[in-house]
This record gives C-alpha cells, sequence and structure tokens, in this order.
C-alpha cells in the first residue's frame, strides 16, 4: 500500500487526475484546491462544472480547516460507522470549480485506509466523485468502470480492484444549525 501512496500522491502533486478506491464506489479525483485538474475531472465526466462535487478529508481537523462544522455535526461525525457526506456552507480554501453555484460543497471524512493516508500524504483534500460519465450508472466495481474513464484519468491505482461496493454515502445538508438528510 505505501508504494500506491507515494506514486499516487505524485500524480496527485503533478496537478493529474487518479482512479482509485474509497470508503464507497471506485471516484475519480485529483486535489481539490486546483482548479485545472478539477476541470479535467467534469471534462472526463461529461459533467456541467455547475454540478458539485464531493471532497474526502482525513479527519475532523482537516475538515475543521475548509468550512465550519456545527456542534450537531461533529455528533453526528463521531458516532456515524457509514460514509457520510455532508453538504456545507461557504468552504474556503477550495477551487472554485468544487464549490457549487449556492456556495456549498460535500464533504466526507473517509473511512477507507489507503485513502486516509493519501489525503494526510498529500495534505490537502481530494476530490472524489464516481467513477462514470454523467448520466451512467455508478460501477459498484472496478470491473463495471467503463473503459473511456479507464483511458481517461491518469493514473489507476492497483489496489482492491476485486472489492464490490453495495452502496454509497449518506448524504446529509447543513442549513445553520439544521441537518436535512438527502440520501439514506
Amino acid at each position: 500500500m505505501l508504494t500506491e501512496i507515494l506514486k499516487t500522491n505524485q500524480i496527485l502533486i503533478q496537478g493529474k487526475t487518479i482512479l482509485y478506491p474509497t470508503d464507497t464506489v471506485w471516484g475519480i479525483g485529483c486535489d481539490a484546491t486546483n482548479s485545472e485538474a478539477v476541470s479535467k475531472i467534469y471534462r472526463l465526466k461529461n459533467r456541467e462544472e455547475s454540478k458539485s462535487l464531493i471532497v474526502l478529508v482525513s479527519s475532523i481537523n482537516m475538515l475543521k480547516k475548509y468550512v465550519s462544522v456545527p456542534k450537531t455535526v461533529l455528533q453526528i461525525l463521531k458516532k456515524t460507522t457509514h460514509p457520510t457526506t455532508i453538504i456545507y456552507e461557504n468552504p474556503i480554501g477550495f477551487a472554485k470549480n468544487t464549490v457549487a453555484k449556492d456556495k456549498t460543497i460535500a464533504i466526507r471524512i473517509v473511512q477507507d485506509d489507503f485513502c486516509r493516508k493519501l489525503i494526510k500524504k498529500i495534505g490537502k483534500p481530494i476530490v472524489s466523485t464516481s467513477a462514470n460519465v454523467s448520466g451512467n450508472k455508478t460501477p459498484k466495481s472496478f470491473q463495471e468502470i467503463n473503459q473511456p474513464i479507464l483511458d481517461g484519468v491518469d493514473y489507476i491505482v492497483n489496489l482492491h480492484q476485486n472489492k464490490v461496493n453495495k452502496k454509497s454515502s449518506t448524504i446529509l445538508k447543513i442549513i445553520g444549525d439544521d441537518v436535512k438528510v438527502l440520501r439514506a
């Protein structure tokens, strides 16, 4: 795993894209603070830049560097065992094209060991959008990823390629101090 972390880190530092296993489905990723790299992902997915992307962080401490985290959310994060993506208001420090028009961003504290170590190594959040062209079915395994995605990324992480994920993350939206469930 260490070799893959080091290789992948170098790719991300160079502003390139990766295809990698996450704690949910296989994702297309890049440095979430690099707008050119983020634009590459939008082009690869044939997705409008007005639609936001999910971003992964390694810890609550990293999360707090980029968004305000209400106490209610901290309580949820400390209790959750299932991957949970939360939409926050007014993020700072991200590439502008990772932030939605309504000034929100979807962030998940990653539970996958490889992802957590990779994010700690690069020291920045990374994009995590499903490994499919927009409008197509989300692949549940590496084998289901379509060729244009495989050919379009700069690097494919050589880990967990036989793993099958059956469920995406729970999605919550924070509006002030209120929490709304968007996907269970």
